[in-house]
């Protein structure tokens, strides 16, 4: 290879962190697959020693003292030396809006703490090759003639699919916005924005998967026509020239791992048909008569909606939901307001377990799980479907239990409550629906809601 070919494995990383134990983490993995690793703990020293050996990557620290990571990035994107390096976010801060202000100050990635080694090692790899290939791309002036644009040709062809692909993605965000319009103008929904949110939040790994191996993929075609373009000029297969691009761009590796990317994005594609496909059933909307419904698919995509407040965050580990379905036989119901008494029976059980979870430590909420248990069957000699939704928190006052159906009656906080979710769910099952719904509770052991609906 020529000495200004470019070593796609290793680089020189300058990492900026206020936090001794992160700067030594990052050390650790990365001088481990032959990276040379600068650490800087303050981004006023990072702008004043950057000078002396410019990086080929940037990992960059949100949260510091005296001048933070948004800040070193805007000087950084400002002086025409640094502007060109990228700069991936360090941040234990998750939410979307500090996301979109990382990369609107020039960020190119964003990796959230705790670190994940093989995310890093990706993440790094992954942009410290693009940034090399982008500089080693401006020094050159790409002639291509008819003969390359026929050869192109599958490559573009791989280009329409993964565009498809997006349409595809762009399609189902907009059935979610519609799903959102729906439940916001039918105003049965107390909490749409938490709604979308989780579902947001459910939709943004494979998304963001699949951005990441578009990116992935974009660089292996562009090794693929450089190739290509080697042996338009007349460079012989075995000559040294085409060897050391076939080495360079790891062609047996690429051939591998393009189709696998192919395959990943798609299955990230279906997992976002299955939330659009989830979020229809929660949301759809009722006809002026009752329709066969099948109360188990509710159940689920409300779940599903849920998932996000479900999983295990800094106060607990996560809340396990136990389904003992029975063998129900669709029911003809209005299936949009069922699925509004599920979530707020399901939403009022994992806020009853977050508030039983108060005080305890998290080697006493493991002693005894959080849970969640649902249960439906048929009674026959009443012909009737029974739902139980029940959990193991700290369970109510008999007082309470007497009120809970009353219109605006609600023990929670200011803001958290309305005190229409169960008076409307009780509308729903007895008026609208002939049904019954009923609560049990224990003080200690926990609360079920049990629903009785027609079975004819």
């Amino acid at each position: 290879m020529s000495s200004s070919s470019i070593n796609l494995e290793h680089g020189n990383i300058l990492v900026i962190d206020d936090t001794p134990a992160n700067l030594q983490l990052l050390i650790r993995l990365l001088s481990r697959k032959g990276y040379t690793v600068r650490p800087i703990p303050s981004g006023k020293l990072a702008l004043q020693g950057i000078h002396l050996d410019y990086p080929d990557l940037i990992l960059l620290d949100i949260s510091m003292p005296e001048m933070n990571g948004y800040e070193v990035c805007k000087h950084l994107k400002a002086d025409p030396r640094t502007q060109d390096i990228p700069v991936i976010f360090i941040s234990a801060l998750d939410d979307v809006f500090d996301k979109i202000k990382a990369f609107e100050v020039g960020g190119i990635d964003y990796i959230a703490k705790p670190f994940h080694a093989e995310e890093v090692f990706s993440r790094v790899k992954t942009h410290i090759t693009l940034y090399r290939l982008q500089k080693q791309l401006q020094e050159k002036t790409e002639n291509q003639d008819r003969e390359i644009q026929n050869k192109n040709l599958i490559l573009e062809q791989m280009i329409d699919r993964l565009a498809s692909t997006n349409y595809e993605l762009q399609e189902h965000l907009e059935e979610l916005k519609k799903a959102q319009l729906q439940l916001v103008q039918s105003e049965k929904m107390a909490s749409v924005g938490q709604l979308v949110s989780g579902i947001a939040h459910e939709i943004n790994n494979p998304v963001g998967f699949i951005s990441g191996n578009l990116d992935c993929a974009s660089e292996y075609i562009q090794n693929l026509m450089d190739l290509l373009q080697l042996y338009q000029q007349g460079f012989e297969h075995n000559s040294q020239t085409i060897q050391n691009k076939i080495e360079e761009i790891e062609l047996d590796y690429l051939r591998e791992d393009l189709p696998e990317l192919i395959r990943s994005m798609k299955e990230g594609a279906n997992r976002i048909a299955e939330i659009s496909k989830s979020m229809r059933t929660f949301s759809r909307a009722d006809t002026i008569a009752k329709v066969p419904f099948n109360i188990h698919d509710g159940i689920n995509s409300t779940l599903l909606i849920l998932k996000h407040r479900l999983k295990a965050n800094p106060n607990r580990p996560e809340i396990k939901v136990v389904k003992n379905y029975g063998d129900l036989p669709a029911l003809k119901c209005y299936p949009g307001q069922l699925n509004q008494v599920f979530m707020n029976l399901i939403a009022n059980a994992i806020d009853a377990l977050d508030e039983s979870n108060i005080g305890k430590s998290l080697a006493e909420i493991k002693a005894a799980p959080n849970q969640i248990t649902i249960t439906t069957k048929i009674d026959n000699s009443k012909q009737e479907a029974i739902i139980c939704i029940g959990d193991n928190g700290k369970g109510i006052s008999e007082e309470v239990k007497q009120k809970i159906f009353e219109h605006l009656f609600t023990t929670k906080g200011v803001e958290k409550g309305t005190g229409l979710g169960l008076s409307i769910s009780r509308q729903i099952v007895e008026e609208k629906h002939g049904g019954q719904i009923t609560c049990t509770s224990e003080l200690g052991k926990g609360t079920e809601f049990t629903i009785s609906l027609p079975n004819k």
